[in-house]
C-alpha cells in the first residue's frame, strides 16, 4: 500500500476521533470531506467529485462506499478493508446504498453526525441523504468535528508541512529568477509550479494566484497572461504542497522603482505582520490575530483597502481550496495551540491609486513565539 503515514499514526487519529464522538454522543459519523478521509485512513483520490462516504462508528469500525473507479484507489492508498461500491446507472441513488450499509452496520435508530460543510457534499446529495435518513435515526450536523482535530499537527505532519514550506521557497526563487520587465506571466507561473513538482511536491488544492498591473489587485486566479511593463507590480500567492500538506506564501513584487504608495503600503503590511507574531501564540485566539491586523491597518487609514480576514489554518487539503475552516476573522474564539500550521497574509488593495501590496507566509505555532517556515525574509521585493 502507498501510505504516507504508518499504522500507529492512523490508530492515534482514530482514537482521538472516537473519543470526541463519544463526547458528542455520536454512534456514527458520515465523512464527506476528502481531507477527513485522507487524515483518518490515508485514502487519496479526487473521486469525491462523485458521491462517496466514509462511515465511522464510535467503536472504531469503518466502511467506505464509493464508485468502482475508486475501489482500487482505496485499497492501494488507505488502511480501509471494508470498501463497498455503488453502481453507476440511470437515476442512481447512492444514498439508498448508504442507508443499506448503515443497516448492515447496525445503525438503525442511531445518532449519526454528518459532514455537511464540505466540497464533497453537494446540495443535491444533502437533500437525497436527508430524505433517506429522516426516519432512520437522529441526524446532526458534525461538519467541524474532524476539521478541529486536524488543526493540531502530529510530528509526522509537521515534517510534511516543513517540506511543503521548502517547496514554496523554491517556487519563489524560480519566480524571482524570471521576474523583470518584459517577462511573461506564463513563464513565471510555469517555473513556480515546476519547482514544486521538481522537488517531489503535488498539485496544490487551488490554483496559484498571479496578476500584474491592475490584475495585481485581485485575490483570485483568473485566466489570461500578460508581459510585465518596465514599471509594474506582480502579485503572487502560491503554496508548496507535499503529500497534500500545504505551506502558502504571498508577495507583491515591484518591477521598476516602487512608488511612494507601494512603500507606504509595504510598511503597513510589515508592521502588521510583525505585530501579529506577538499574538500568534497560546493564550490568544484566532480573533485576537484579526483584531491586531484591523487595529494597525485602520489606524493607518487603510480600512477600505484591507480584507475582513488575514489568514487561516493550513494542512492536508484537496481541491478546490487549500484553506481550512478556521480563519483569522473578527470574533473567532478558536484558541491558538502549539503545532498549528497557520498562514498569515497582509493584503492591501488600493483601487483609488491602483496600488497593490501583499505579504504573507506560513508559521508553525509553538509554546511561545511562532516559527516562520520560510527561509525568505519579509523585505519588499523590487526588481
Amino acid at each position: 500500500m502507498a501510505l504516507h503515514f504508518d499504522r500507529p499514526e492512523f490508530a492515534v487519529r482514530l482514537a482521538r476521533l472516537t473519543d470526541r464522538m463519544r463526547e458528542e454522543k455520536l454512534d456514527a459519523l458520515l465523512l464527506f470531506a476528502q481531507e477527513s478521509m485522507y487524515w483518518l485512513t490515508g485514502y487519496d483520490t479526487f473521486g469525491y467529485c462523485f458521491f462517496q462516504t466514509l462511515v465511522v462508528k464510535a467503536d472504531g469500525t469503518m466502511a467506505l462506499i464509493t464508485r468502482s473507479a475508486d475501489l482500487r484507489q482505496a485499497k492501494h492508498t488507505s488502511i480501509l478493508e471494508n470498501v463497498q461500491v455503488w453502481v453507476d446507472r440511470v437515476n442512481a441513488d447512492p444514498t439508498l446504498d448508504l442507508r443499506n450499509l448503515l443497516v448492515d452496520m447496525d445503525l438503525l435508530g442511531a445518532r449519526i453526525g454528518v459532514e455537511y460543510d464540505t466540497h464533497g457534499m453537494t446540495g443535491r446529495v444533502a437533500r437525497m441523504l436527508d430524505a433517506q435518513l429522516t426516519s432512520f435515526g437522529q441526524i446532526v450536523d458534525a461538519s467541524y468535528l474532524v476539521s478541529r482535530l486536524r488543526l493540531i499537527k502530529s510530528p509526522a505532519e509537521v515534517n510534511y508541512v516543513e517540506r511543503a514550506a521548502v517547496l514554496a521557497d523554491d517556487a519563489l526563487d524560480a519566480a524571482l529568477a524570471l521576474t523583470k520587465a518584459g517577462a511573461d506571466e506564463a513563464d513565471i507561473l510555469a517555473a513556480m509550479q515546476g519547482a514544486v513538482f521538481a522537488g517531489g511536491g503535488d498539485y496544490p488544492a487551488n490554483e496559484f494566484i498571479i496578476g500584474s498591473a491592475e490584475d495585481a489587485l485581485l485575490c483570485r486566479y483568473k485566466a489570461g497572461r500578460r508581459k510585465l511593463d518596465p514599471n509594474d507590480q506582480l502579485t503572487l500567492e502560491w503554496a508548496g504542497a507535499y503529500a497534500h500538506y500545504h505551506a502558502a506564501m504571498m508577495r507583491t513584487i515591484v518591477i521598476g522603482e516602487p512608488s511612494y504608495r507601494h512603500r507606504e503600503l509595504y510598511n503597513a503590511c510589515f508592521e502588521t505582520i510583525q505585530a501579529i507574531e506577538t499574538v500568534l501564540k497560546p493564550g490568544n485566539s484566532f480573533g485576537d490575530v484579526f483584531d491586531m491586523h484591523a487595529k494597525i491597518m485602520d489606524e493607518r487609514g487603510l480600512s477600505r483597502h484591507r480584507l475582513n480576514a488575514c489568514g487561516y489554518s493550513l494542512g492536508a487539503r484537496f481541491s478546490p481550496s487549500w484553506m481550512e475552516h478556521q480563519m483569522f476573522h473578527v470574533g473567532n474564539p478558536q484558541p491558538i495551540e502549539p503545532n498549528m500550521s497557520l498562514f498569515v497574509h497582509m493584503i492591501i488593495m488600493d483601487s483609488d491609486t491602483g496600488t497593490a501590496m501583499t505579504l504573507g507566509q506560513t508559521y508553525l505555532t509553538t509554546e511561545e513565539a511562532p516559527r516562520a517556515l520560510s527561509r525568505h525574509s519579509l523585505d519588499i521585493i523590487n526588481v
